[in-house]
């Protein structure tokens, strides 16, 4: 537990004393007590008092925790911690609580990542606390890990209730959980309380917060308003629920039905784990993060359940897997069709290269034969042979790869919907194959809808020239491309995507640091995927 340095000498509001601190953060401290009265245990917490609070009367104040706290205490007996004494000092807040069972999710989260199944218990418990608040007309508007309490068998218990509510004032404590509404003084309904459960089921699986408290309130607000924030590299099939809820635009947060159909089908994968068959992913080194950072090794995918076709109807894109897209660091938009490659004499010069904006399509006309497939290079004929050997995959589709390339990362959804990561250890490129079963008829729209939520969550997203529409192998589909950056490597994506019937189809999309764009190898890679890829029902 985190140990907090206070003076035990007096007591609070002349009962209470204080024994042992158990979390602390901005803005917020909290402690296992002792009424002397009672000599019963509490939990004390003293939170930074809001402008809004400090200039009502003592009694109102204490009154509205209170009374929120007790009636989600009647509604979710056990799981909310029913205040039963506030305590004004000066610019601060004291709220008594009995103690609740287990140890603040702060404390948990100071010895690692959770594991996604672990993390997924916590969260759907949390949201059913906050599902039932909601439906009273009650917003928390304060959530952060010191607010959770987490039982040994993953029951929790949520504090902190009725100090914000549904006021119009921004949050003052543990500003790195604020929404970007809340960021920008705008105060907060449910969606608020989505996107902070969002940041902490982030934070558990990937044993770092999605934004860093800055040291200050305005700071980590600014931080929270404009800063893009990057995939989650070890939530598995927790990963599009986290993403979905951290969609900056309140309104495209995916609602609580679908966070806790994403939750349930997790855990109820878990419990049929023993008679369903699981895949391992092999062992692979996380290319974009330094070398010190851990390795991702043969985790089970014990039905790995993502949200599939649930998230595309909150954001269309081209893979139900990625449908609420936008946060990965190498565009988890994989499902998107990709844009063609652009045809240049001269090597980038460096990470951030200086590309075209608007970037010549050697990509086929819809006139073309379905077997044109656009070619990244007019003098690939002079590039170095690399050897090439036909890989086809389990779930179909075949495509010819550079040897010692091999599936690094996969991914499936109830509704058939799949993504294949392929690639190479120490090879910085990728190939992502998506199946999709969730699409709409026009692949140029769907582009659009992607490219706005890259600009938003993606780090120095730059698109290169224009979404363009192409006929590949003989159906519609559309290419884009684009920079991002990740870690401190500048990539170059293109991608193409294309429907193969009615709301079905694949998607290619190829990564590479964009300072090695045009090497030889790397249009010579491209070509032969673009020439040789062949979906599974094709």
């Amino acid at each position: 537990m985190v140990k907090v340095q206070v003076s035990t000498d007096e007591l609070v509001a002349g009962r209470y004393r204080l024994l042992e601190g158990v979390h602390h953060e901005e803005g917020r401290e909290g402690w296992h007590g002792q009424d002397v009265e009672s000599e019963r245990p509490v939990a004390l917490t003293r939170s930074r008092l809001p402008a809004h609070l400090r200039e009502e009367a003592e009694l109102r104040t204490a009154v509205r925790i209170t009374r929120e706290s007790e009636a989600l205490g009647l509604v979710c007996p056990g799981r909310v911690s029913v205040v039963f004494d506030v305590v004004e000092d000066k610019d601060f807040l004291w709220t008594v609580t009995a103690r609740p069972e287990g140890v603040p999710l702060s404390a948990l989260l100071g010895h690692g990542p959770v594991d996604y199944v672990r993390a997924a218990r916590i969260g759907l418990g949390v949201l059913d606390v906050l599902g039932a608040a909601h439906q009273e007309g009650i917003t928390h508007g304060d959530l952060s890990p010191g607010q959770i309490w987490v039982e040994e068998q993953g029951g929790v218990t949520v504090a902190g209730f009725g100090l914000m509510g549904a006021s119009a004032s921004p949050r003052l404590t543990a500003p790195s959980y604020a929404s970007p509404e809340q960021a920008r003084g705008e105060g907060g309904g449910p969606a608020t309380d989505l996107w902070a459960l969002g940041a902490i089921m982030y934070e558990m699986v990937e044993a770092r917060p999605a934004i860093r408290d800055r040291g200050g309130l305005e700071a980590t607000f600014r931080a929270v308003e404009r800063l893009p924030i990057r995939a989650p590299l070890s939530a598995g099939p927790l990963s599009p629920a986290i993403q979905g809820l951290l969609r900056r635009d309140p309104v495209e947060r995916v609602p609580e039905s679908v966070v806790r159909e994403a939750l349930t089908r997790i855990l109820k994968a878990e419990l049929d784990d023993d008679s369903m068959p699981t895949e391992t992913l092999p062992i692979f080194r996380d290319l974009d993060a330094p070398p010190t950072r851990r390795v991702w090794g043969k985790v089970p995918l014990s039905r790995p359940v993502l949200l599939g076709g649930a998230l595309a109807v909150t954001v269309v894109c081209f893979a139900g897997l990625t449908a609420a897209g936008g946060l990965s660091e190498r565009g988890t938009s994989a499902s998107g069709p990709a844009p063609s490659p652009r045809v240049s004499a001269t090597p980038s010069a460096s990470p951030s290269s200086t590309v075209p904006q608007q970037a010549p399509s050697t990509s086929p006309s819809p006139s073309s034969s379905s077997s044109a497939s656009p070619s990244p290079s007019h003098t690939l004929t002079e590039d170095p042979p690399t050897s090439f050997f036909r890989y086809t995959a389990p779930q179909g589709f075949s495509v010819e790869l550079p040897k010692g390339w091999k599936p690094v990362r996969t991914e499936n959804s109830a509704d058939g919907s799949y993504r294949v990561t392929l690639g190479a250890s120490g090879d910085p490129r990728t190939l992502v194959v998506t199946y999709s079963t969730q699409l709409t008829s026009d692949p140029v729209a769907v582009w659009r809808e992607v490219d706005t939520s890259l600009r938003g969550d993606s780090i120095a997203y730059e698109r290169l020239g224009d979404i363009r529409a192409v006929t590949y192998q003989g159906y519609k589909g559309a290419d884009m491309e684009w920079l991002s950056t990740n870690g401190q490597v500048r990539e170059r994506t293109f991608g193409r995507g294309y429907l193969i019937g009615d709301h079905e189809g694949f998607s290619l999309r190829w990564t590479t640091p964009a300072a090695d764009w045009d090497t030889a190898a790397n249009r010579a890679a491209l070509a032969t995927f673009l020439r040789t890829f062949k979906g599974g029902s094709q």
